[in-house]
């Protein structure tokens, strides 16, 4: 919940004008509803950056104030939605039933969701990480065929790693990213292998690069960090092949 309407559009904007042209790295905004149309305005017919909501219901039209639907995403441009996220299953008491509804609806439209999925500090203290994120993953692609799990994007964001000062590491996201893809394989090996994994837990300038080298991880959600026009681009920096090389190396 940041940036006004006007405020988002000026920051796209400088963005787009700020960062590399390249079509090796795919970015992503995502900002507030309110916002939506202002940003895809401000990038105009042929954006540099792709557009995603932060979330929607999973019904078309109906007496459900406050809520945006599928249809209204699509109508404004975005390409991606972001669905399960963290602070809303917090916060708001999302369950892994209502998401699954969300992402049917989002693939029903078109719409590309971007699932997340993570544990909190209990979770992963109690050695019940892979119960929880594989249980969260399978719940929230019920019924999603082989030929539609391309379509959709996973997130993980360690609940424990955001705002907490505990930072995850490179090898504790590749070995949930790797759990995650051996989910992702039941539904079909190639399908599987073709959806793509971000790692999203306090993604920052200086972690960003480590996470980013790592093979398992195909890129990232970011939060906070994304915010200040100089942080979002050293991120995209670090995403460029040659520099993902250079850290491995």
């Amino acid at each position: 919940m940041h940036k006004t309407a006007s405020e988002a559009a000026a920051f796209v904007q400088r963005l787009s004008d700020t960062l590399p042209r390249t079509d090796q790295v795919e970015i992503t905004v995502a900002p507030p509803f309110t916002a939506l149309h202002a940003v895809a305005q401000a990038l105009g017919s042929s954006p540099r950056l792709l557009l995603a909501a932060q979330n929607l219901f999973w019904e078309d039209n109906g007496p459900f104030t406050g809520e945006i639907s599928a249809p209204m995403l699509k109508d404004l441009g975005c390409h991606f939605v972001i669905l399960g996220h963290s602070e809303r299953r917090q916060h708001f008491g999302e369950r892994d039933d209502g998401i699954n509804k969300k992402v049917h609806a989002a693939l029903r439209h078109g719409l590309h969701p971007i699932l997340c999925v993570g544990e909190t500090l209990a979770e992963r203290e109690s050695e019940a990480t892979e119960r929880i994120v594989t249980g969260q993953l399978l719940a929230g692609l019920n019924g999603v065929s082989k030929d539609q799990i391309p379509s959709v994007t996973i997130a993980y964001e360690p609940v424990w790693a955001i705002g907490t000062g505990r930072a995850a590491t490179a090898a504790q996201a590749v070995a949930v990213h790797r759990m995650l893809r051996a989910v992702l394989r039941r539904w079909d090996t190639e399908a599987g292998d073709r959806v793509r994994i971000l790692y999203g837990g306090s993604v920052t300038p200086e972690n960003a690069g480590d996470f980013l080298a790592q093979r398992d991880i195909d890129g990232a959600l970011v939060g906070g960090a994304c915010l200040e026009l100089e942080s979002f681009a050293r991120i995209v920096a670090h995403a460029q092949p040659d520099a993902a090389m250079r850290s491995s190396e």
